[in-house]
């Protein structure tokens, strides 16, 4: 990836990485994430999630070998592994197998569930510095940040301490990193006034001196300082995006919380209530899960070796995160504190196979669907070869899911997100399932749940960083249909999605176009933003030579002629055709290679019918350049009558 200045263009995905493994025991295992640890340097930071443990940190700062970690929520001084178990790539880092640590429970037990979140050193975004205290008073230490710190986190190397905390917001700081207010990572209290650490700029942070005030003459101590962007992050494709923010809010002891403007959506949240004496960091992140809606948010706390619990505190939105809870920890009548990443890359894919895949449920694995990438949206059809239902579902809703038709909101245990490459924990064989998986990526798609306001109209923020050119949006609170806006057919008209209509008048749109950052919508039932409900909504882009939205007119040729281009090179993987306009109002077709997309008779499934799948005739063929339409015969269900109007959604094999 190079920037628009000519120099290498950092992304997210570049710096920093959640990742979630499997332990195997003894054997060992690699895990990359695609951050240089061992060039760049940075940390790890590890937690078993499906029983106690501690969190755990390791720093090839200070142990390059790999043989040593800090618990996080100790004061231990880092602890002797006796093995060089770890070690840092360009790619990641690898856990060494057939040592006698190999399988400690803290970081790769046997079948044991495990996140780890690795912090790569960047300018405007984490850096890492050890230091020898000198027992002097308000002591500055260079840093190379190159912006404005906006937390630092310090612990002593050689002795117990606990890890002191300065964060920008605190309120004896003034919100200028000028105090001396702190907290600690690894307990629970209020916000104290101490000199551990009492200010932190774009270059330096400056530490207290004498005994315990982290300076003390003779000990080793390291410091983990994160930025904050303000308008100055160098990262994305012309090296001007912002990526890191360090804030606060002030709790209203509400389930509608205050909703936190980062300017970009969050992947990684931690925050802590600064005022309650029981106030502690909480770890949230959308791999885990960071849900809108009800229990399903994946909370894992620092100061605490406890297995993840489900609860309902925290949404991401588009442009940052909402309170959904009145608990104590995150939106009471308190000050609270915040860190939080960016969520996914800022770069568009360069191939199809990064951001979409399709599997059917053959197999006894978990997850049952296979993608080579973590999932953020989904269409499941279960099964194909009899009659049921089309279900779309979604990282963002986390267990929720609607059937295409106009039906409420279901739940289901097993749509389960937190897997690197698939979804859905459904172990057993069933080959005659099959999902279309999507991840967001900018001019590719994108997904977006919010509440309606009424409000006429409403605009809704969105992060497609492209204009969508199909939009897919259902209530997940009422029985309303699933409203489809093409651009085909402008911003006055709409499709239905479990319907076979043509295109219908509506007001769904405000009669307004969707841009590059926004969608508007009407108020009300059905136009996408009644009061009070909660909504999902599907954006699609054209992004060359990997997917393509578009619209043709039928001339009724059968003959193989009438070939639709997309600038694909190799040919769909997944073809979705709608007529809107003509004498033969007919349903959504959706056309896939693992079921059969042939220069012969086609397996059909429709999107918004429950019936099995149809072979017995040749719809379309598949095209290195798009498709060819009017294949075979001009019948009522073909996909190229004279004058009829159709809308289509391609992407590139």
């Amino acid at each position: 990836m190079v920037s628009a200045g000519g120099g290498d263009a950092l992304d997210v995905d570049d710096v920093f990485s959640t990742y979630l493994y499997e332990g195997n025991g003894s054997t060992g295992q690699t895990i990359s994430n695609n951050i240089d640890l061992g060039g760049e340097g940075g940390i790890i930071w590890i937690k078993q999630r499906d029983s106690t443990g501690d969190h755990v940190i390791i720093d090839p700062q200070v142990h390059p070998d790999g043989d040593h970690w800090n618990y996080v929520s100790e004061t231990y001084a880092p602890q002797d592994i006796g093995e060089d178990i770890f070690s840092f790539s360009s790619t990641g880092f690898t856990i060494a197998g057939g040592l006698t640590n190999s399988d400690n429970p803290r970081y790769n037990g046997s079948s044991k569930e495990y996140a780890s979140w690795t912090f790569r050193k960047a300018p405007k975004f984490f850096d890492v510095v050890t230091y020898t205290g000198n027992g002097a008073s308000n002591r500055s230490i260079n840093h190379n940040l190159g912006c404005q710190a906006g937390m630092v986190v310090v612990k002593r190397l050689d002795s117990t301490s606990n890890w002191a905390v300065w964060h920008k917001d605190l309120t004896s700081g003034g919100g200028t990193g000028g105090g001396d207010a702190n907290v600690i990572l690894n307990g629970k209290s209020a916000e104290y006034s101490l000199s551990y650490i009492n200010y932190a700029d774009a270059s330096t942070f400056t530490v207290g001196g004498g005994a315990s005030f982290y300076n003390n003459s003779g000990a080793t101590f390291v410091a983990y300082i994160f930025a904050h962007n303000d308008g100055d992050g160098g990262f994305g494709p012309d090296s001007d995006q912002d990526i890191i923010k360090c804030g606060s809010y002030a709790g209203n002891s509400s389930s509608n919380g205050p909703e936190i403007d980062l300017g970009f959506e969050p992947q990684f949240v931690m925050l802590r209530n600064t005022g309650w004496s029981n106030g502690q960091f909480i770890m949230y992140d959308s791999m885990r899960g960071m849900v809108t809606g009800t229990g399903g948010d994946a909370l894992l706390y620092p100061a605490q070796n406890w297995a993840e619990s489900p609860d309902t505190q925290i949404a991401a939105t588009p442009t940052g995160f909402k309170l959904e809870s009145d608990n104590y920890g995150v939106n009471n009548n308190f000050n609270y504190v915040y860190m939080a990443i960016r969520r996914g890359s800022l770069f568009p894919p360069e191939d199809s196979t990064e951001v979409f895949a399709i599997d059917t449920g053959g197999g006894t694995g978990v997850p049952m669907f296979d993608s080579g990438f973590p999932v953020d949206f989904a269409i499941k059809a279960l099964p194909y070869t009899g009659a049921h239902d089309k279900q779309l579902s979604s990282r963002l809703t986390g267990k929720g899911y609607g059937n295409v038709e106009a039906s409420p909101w279901y739940t289901d245990s097993n749509m389960k997100w937190d897997h690197m490459e698939g979804y859905y924990n459904v172990a057993s064989n069933q080959s005659t399932w099959i999902s279309w998986m999507w991840k967001r990526a900018p001019g590719f798609c994108d997904v977006v749940a919010y509440r309606g306001t009424g409000a006429t109209p409403t605009v809704i923020n969105h992060n497609l960083s492209a204009t969508p050119e199909m939009m897919w949006i259902k209530s997940r609170s009422s029985n309303e249909n699933w409203m489809a806006y093409h651009s085909a057919l402008g911003n006055t008209k709409g499709l239905i999605l479990n319907s076979p209509t043509n295109a219908l008048t509506l007001s769904t749109w405000n009669n307004t176009s969707p841009n590059e950052t926004t969608f508007t919508l009407g108020g009300g039932g059905n136009n996408g933003s009644m009061s009070g409900q909660d909504y999902i909504a599907y954006l699609f882009a054209t992004l060359p030579g990997i997917s393509k939205v578009g619209s043709y007119t039928g001339d009724g040729t059968i003959n193989g002629s009438k070939l639709i281009d997309c600038g694909f090179s190799n040919g769909p993987a997944l073809v979705i055709i709608k007529i809107y306009e003509g004498e033969d109002a007919n349903h959504w077709h959706i056309f896939d290679t693992t079921r059969g997309l042939v220069a012969g008779n086609d397996s059909l499934l429709y999107i918004n019918r429950t019936v099995a799948a149809v072979s017995s005739n040749d719809y379309i063929d598949p095209h290195n350049s798009g498709f060819i339409v009017g294949a075979a015969s001009n019948t009522k269900n073909n996909t190229n009558v004279l004058g009829s109007k159709y809308i289509f959604y391609a992407i590139a094999a």
